[in-house]
């Protein structure tokens, strides 16, 4: 690389000895000092280095590009600072800033009209690249993605438009190779042994060198590249790791988890401390690291309600009668007195970012002794806990709040199901079994209902979530999807949580101490604007202008509640809004229709909340939690989310995939869920499995894709389809592969079959639901997976 290429000209330059006079000295001194950063770099070194800053400046005013050796010689750069001189330039050029020509000159790359972006490949072996300041994507040809892999960073040059009339680029420079290790499958082409990437966005094959693991064709293998892919050259891998045959039970998730780099195994240094720690309450537990006393409120009857397989209990909650209003607690694990600042579980919780649910598994935050142990609320156990103690009064409004630290214990581990079962029958068997607690449930369930009414005042969106859980049977074989049905009891626990939310929000808020904020910003303008095209075609409007309230969303919905179409729109709204992020600025929460929002009550499998529970303490202590650059803190914490979602969604597709391959020819209705230039997707009514239903099948005629309405119509025919259209159809074909599924379509005329029947099983998935509602607003729904370039990004996770 050219990075290299500038090493060799300044070492080669230095080696030289350069002489300086006194007068050269003095004057390379006087330039140091003009420096804009000097004093940042007097700070940083004892001999300061030209700042990146400085260097682009005399780039820039210099007008011409420069060779490494000018600069040597005009800042006296000694054989001492050579190294650090040479790590900063090659630093330039790998951030984009600089680009090294043919001749080795250093070259400002805004003056060249480079591009600094991300590489983003395509199944179909082309590729886009994402720019990095924004801006539309630019497309890269077959021919130069062979230069790269998907995610690598470059710098490109836009050189026209392709056939298409995208802006097309050419590869000037590669920055950064990101891809270091692959898992795939081994396939052996006489004699030439090569891996197919499980990332189906990397196309290129993957040459095996004879030196690795050995391994079986079709076995699924890790490999780390030892060759990166170039002009003339194909990437070469090495295999470190066999995993198994594909169809083995559990290797889907061992897929994901390295498909998408997932960190699955504890350091030696975090298992270490997880298994010190003590699994009971101590006396010294009384009094946080903080200096701060506990207050015990153990007889206070706090219960847990939770999914039915849940294991980590990282929120209690409990409510009385206060005149005409009520005193909410809801108390949360005290994760943060365990896990301490920069040790090696803080290290390992961080880079995990959140706990990861797949069907039948689970890749938890922290070790089990603490997110199933000590950390865990579980019944009739003494824990520590930091409590959310609030006033509401009789309009759902809380008038005042105070959070503490204490020592509880669990009265009852209760399940979703079975506290809507006691709701709705105060006397029935259910009740029976839990006897002076039923009064207390009662009381929780009196206050949802007037927290309910001020969400709803609030103007706060409330969308149903189209959830499906896997039930297995004893050999781990699927034997049923069906949706998620939430109730009540599912309800009354969001709202405690989002209550609990928002006052630590406005508690740091109020400090002025800095913390993760979660942040949930409404529509682009290009997302508004095609949002009230679609609307505009279904004789409805969104009322606001340009910038339409979480109000003005509610509103919306709330009319169309009993048309048939209701679920249509829902999907549109949804996907009008942006992607929910973490920041340390407090920007609001759109589709809850908060100021200020933050993730206070699951620290046992979120790093923001156990960060929010710190800055508390902090503050309650009169000091300040620094746990260094915030800003990069979130993008962390954002990107392993959405990693999670990712894997998750890629594991659940592959299960859907390996359970409908046994129902291949059999017919059955469903729905159209997405629709495509090149297709519509239908999801399953029985299954809830999606397909797709390619546009060469749905007959003799030249279908058109219609952006506004999300409809495909036939020039001849005039027929139409479109999201939410009932089809009948056949599953023709199913590709483990590819997680692709596809149907036929069924005329009513020639159906040769009755939709197939389902049998019954135990559930699977745990994931706790805590938040729906605010998950759902924040975009649950999720985007179909792009099945051919429509010449934008990847979907977005929210």
């Amino acid at each position: 690389m050219r990075i290299i290429r500038t090493y060799e000209i300044l070492s080669t330059t230095i080696s030289k000895k350069l002489e300086t006079s006194g007068d050269q000295a003095k004057a390379a001194l006087k330039l140091r000092r003009a420096d804009p950063n000097y004093e940042d770099e007097v700070k940083r070194y004892d001999q300061p280095l030209p700042s990146r800053e400085y260097l682009l400046q005399i780039l820039a005013e210099r007008g011409a590009p420069m060779f490494a050796d000018e600069f040597v010689e005009m800042f006296a750069i000694t054989d001492e600072e050579a190294a650090l001189f040479q790590r900063r330039l090659g630093a330039m050029v790998r951030d984009g800033e600089v680009v090294i020509n043919r001749k080795g000159a250093i070259c400002v790359a805004d003056k060249l009209d480079l591009i600094k972006g991300r590489v983003l490949g395509h199944a179909d072996g082309f590729g886009f690249v994402v720019p990095d300041g924004g801006g539309s994507d630019l497309f890269l040809s077959e021919r130069e993605m062979h230069k790269v892999l998907h995610n690598d960073l470059v710098m490109v040059r836009q050189v026209g438009q392709d056939r298409r009339g995208r802006p097309e680029a050419k590869i000037v420079e590669v920055l950064e190779h990101v891809n270091k290790r692959l898992v795939g499958r081994l396939f052996v082409d006489q004699g030439v042994r090569f891996v197919v990437a499980e990332e189906k966005r990397i196309c290129q094959d993957i040459l095996v060198t004879p030196d690795g693991v050995a391994a079986e064709p079709s076995q699924v293998v890790m490999i780390e590249l030892v060759t990166q892919p170039s002009k003339t050259t194909r990437p070469i891998g090495r295999i470190v790791e066999v995993l198994g045959n594909y169809a083995d039970a559990g290797m889907e998730i061992e897929i994901a988890l390295r498909k998408h780099d997932l960190p699955n195994e504890f350091s030696e240094a975090a298992q270490a401390l997880a298994e010190k720690t003590p699994q009971k309450v101590m006396k010294k537990d009384w009094k946080t690291s903080e200096g701060l006393a506990r207050e015990d409120v153990r007889d206070m009857p706090l219960v847990t309600i939770d999914g039915e397989t849940s294991r980590d209990f990282d929120d209690a909650v409990y409510a009385e009668k206060q005149g005409s209003g009520w005193r909410l607690v809801v108390a949360i694990a005290d994760v943060s007195h365990y896990v301490r600042p920069g040790d090696a579980l803080d290290a390992t919780a961080l880079e995990r970012g959140n706990s990861v649910y797949f069907p039948r598994r689970v890749i938890p935050m922290l070790p089990e002794q603490l997110s199933n142990g000590i950390c865990s609320l579980n019944p009739d156990v003494e824990r520590n806990c930091m409590v959310c103690d609030m006033q509401i009064d009789s309009k759902g409004q809380v008038k005042a709040y105070r959070f503490y630290p204490a020592v509880m214990r669990s009265h009852a581990r209760f399940t979703y199901d079975e506290v809507w079962a006691i709701l709705q029958a105060p006397k029935g068997g259910a009740a029976k079994k839990r006897g002076d607690l039923v009064p207390h449930l009662q009381t929780l369930y009196s206050l949802y209902k007037v927290l309910l009414k001020t969400r709803q005042k609030r103007g706060a969106m409330d969308f149903d979530s189209n959830e499906t859980m896997m039930l297995f049977n004893d050999d781990g074989k699927i034997e049923r999807i069906v949706p998620v049905k939430r109730n009540d009891a599912h309800r009354l626990i969001e709202e405690c949580m989002l209550a609990a939310n928002v006052c630590s929000a406005q508690f740091l808020a109020e400090h002025q101490h800095p913390t993760l904020y979660r942040n949930h910003e409404g529509p682009t303008p290009v997302k508004l604007e095609n949002l009230r095209k679609f609307l505009g075609e279904h004789a409805l409007v969104l009322e606001g202008g340009d910038k339409p309230t979480t109000h003005d969303y509610a509103t919306l919905m709330d009319a169309v509640k009993l048309r048939p179409d209701a679920g249509l729109i829902q999907i549109m709204l949804l996907r009008s809004m942006q992607q929910a992020v973490y920041s340390p600025d407090r920007i609001g929460h759109f589709g809850l229709a908060y100021e200020a929002y933050t993730h206070f009550t699951s620290p046992i499998r979120r790093y923001p909340d156990l960060l929010v529970h710190r800055a508390i303490k902090a503050v309650l202590a009169g000091s300040e939690y620094r746990p260094g650059d915030w800003k990069a803190i979130g993008l962390q914490c954002s990107m392993t989310e959405r990693r999670a979602d990712e894997a998750t969604r890629d594991v659940e597709n592959w299960l859907k995939c390996y359970y409908i391959r046994d129902h291949i020819g059999e017919v059955f209705e469903g729905t159209i869920s997405a629709v495509t230039n090149f297709g519509l997707f239908v999801s399953l009514d029985d299954m809830h499995v999606e397909g797709l239903v390619h546009i060469s099948e749905l007959g003799a005629d030249y279908f058109h894709y219609d952006q506004g309405s999300h409809s495909l119509r036939g020039e001849r025919s005039g027929r139409s389809y479109g999201l939410t259209d009932r089809l009948t159809i056949k599953v023709a074909r199913v590709s483990l592969e590819t997680s692709k599924v596809d149907f036929v379509l069924v005329e009513p005329d020639s159906q040769g079959a009755a939709p197939a029947q389902n049998g019954g099983g135990e559930a699977a998935k745990d994931g706790k639901r805590k938040e729906a509602a605010g998950d759902a607003a924040e975009g649950a729904v999720k985007p179909p997976r792009r099945k051919k370039a429509g010449g934008k990004k990847a979907a977005q996770a929210e």
